[in-house]
């Protein structure tokens, strides 16, 4: 099938939502288990503890839920304060939370603590962003205080009114989370689920489809560790510790295993956004002279700069694995 394609079913007893580019899995969003707070959810948090030597602090939710909040610096147990959930917790872990709470809506984001109004620098001509911009201001009270609205480029090419309403609604949100003054952990508001958070995400859209079958094949293939690339195979094992990458080539001369590797690093972030896997991932590279590194460690950027999920490159190990890390903002696949 040709063109871009958002499915909208459920695995199991969660919301699931896949996108499709001309057939071929793109994207994947599958929600939790009930009772796990989605990302993006924003609750009143009570600072319960800190953790020495690691500058972070407990922190509870309500409800039977920990947050872990990093870089608690000058907070105090006891003192609420906002927070919100930025990734999915690992089994038996406290939930990641952040104390930069953002509000993001189809076309823009409100930014509590960064004052200003900006438009996306995907957004180049001018015009638009004055057209934008206009709209954005028209929405918005003439006093702001210290809270700041980004347009985010899905907004390039829509109707003023559509923005303008968007950011209100956004802003509206916003302002009743920030008034908060209570004393007591608790959920302030949800999280989008995956198909929540697919119709704001995913733009330029061709087809909605609500037909699981179109991306069940596709899902399904995700569940075992072996990719095929042009000559070689991607194997990918999540461990308790780190997802292991192990790159493997019939051919064994350098030349072959340059080009498996960099066939590689094109496919890797798609695979690891489609399987929800994040943390620390050691890659085992096909054997390729050391002076082809750097031309690899291009690649790798290139494919990651279009990915969505915070990925950081660390580098090469004495035995010649190479690191990253990356943000655990999905739910892993494989897990039940």
């Amino acid at each position: 099938m040709k063109g871009t394609q958002v499915v909208l079913g459920r695995i199991g007893d969660r919301a699931a939502a896949a996108l499709l580019r001309d057939g071929r899995l793109d994207d994947l969003l599958v929600d939790g288990p009930e009772g796990e707070p989605a990302p993006g959810a924003i609750f009143r948090g009570i600072c319960d503890r800190p953790v020495k030597g690691q500058g972070g602090m407990f922190v509870r939710l309500g409800g039977g839920l920990t947050g872990f909040l990093r870089g608690a610096k000058g907070r105090r147990p006891g003192e609420p304060m906002l927070v919100q959930v930025s990734g999915h917790a690992e089994p038996g872990k406290a939930v990641p939370v952040t104390d930069r709470v953002l509000l993001r809506s189809r076309f823009c984001i409100v930014t509590p603590g960064a004052p200003g109004l900006n438009v996306a620098r995907s957004i180049a001509d001018e015009e638009e962003r004055d057209r934008l911009l206009e709209a954005a201001h028209d929405a918005l009270p003439e006093d702001r205080g210290t809270t700041g609205v980004i347009l985010r480029s899905a907004a390039e090419g829509t109707d003023g009114d559509a923005v303008a309403d968007d950011v209100a609604a956004t802003w509206e949100a916003a302002a009743q989370v920030l008034a908060d003054d209570g004393r007591e952990a608790e959920l302030l508001l949800d999280g989008p689920d995956a198909h929540e958070a697919a119709w704001r995400d995913w733009s330029d859209v061709d087809s909605v489809s609500e037909d699981w079958d179109d991306a069940a094949d596709l899902v399904e293939a995700l569940r075992g560790p072996e990719v095929a690339l042009s000559g070689a195979m991607l194997f990918i094992e999540p461990t308790r510790a780190l997802i292991a990458v192990d790159v493997n080539t019939a051919d064994a001369s350098p030349a072959a295993g340059l080009r498996a590797n960099l066939a590689a690093a094109r496919e890797l972030p798609r695979q690891l956004r489609l399987r929800g896997l994040g943390g620390q991932i050691v890659l085992d590279l096909a054997p390729m002279a050391k002076g082809e590194r750097k031309g690899w460690e291009a690649a790798m950027r290139g494919a990651l700069r279009g990915d969505p999920v915070e990925t950081s490159l660390i580098g090469w190990t004495p035995l010649g694995h190479y690191e990253l890390t990356r943000k655990r903002a999905r739910r892993p696949l494989e897990l039940p």
